[in-house]
């Protein structure tokens, strides 16, 4: 495997890596928006800073639960990163 080889998967697996690292976030903002959103239009009220809080309290209680997998994924991917290193240098 050549450097620039091994550049482009790095790259890669650093994608799906980020990928996985914000989705438990992105999917908890995204399902409470559209109960809220609904909930909103059922009821008409147009508050624009009434899905805020909860939210921001979804996403952060997600990421409480969730930072042990997200943690271990970046961990993992650094140390593959870091051990890449003799390799690009050949």
């Amino acid at each position: 495997m050549t450097g620039s080889d091994l550049l482009y998967d790095s790259a890669r697996q650093g994608l799906v890596v980020l990928a996985l690292a914000t989705l438990p976030a992105l999917l908890a903002a995204l399902a409470i928006g559209l109960v809220i959103g609904l909930l909103q239009a059922a009821t008409s009220i147009n508050e624009a800073t009434l899905s805020f809080v909860p939210k921001l309290v979804g996403v952060a209680l997600v990421l409480l639960l969730m930072s042990g997998l997200v943690g271990g994924t970046l961990a993992d991917f650094a140390r593959d990163s870091i051990e890449a290193i003799p390799r690009l240098a050949r």
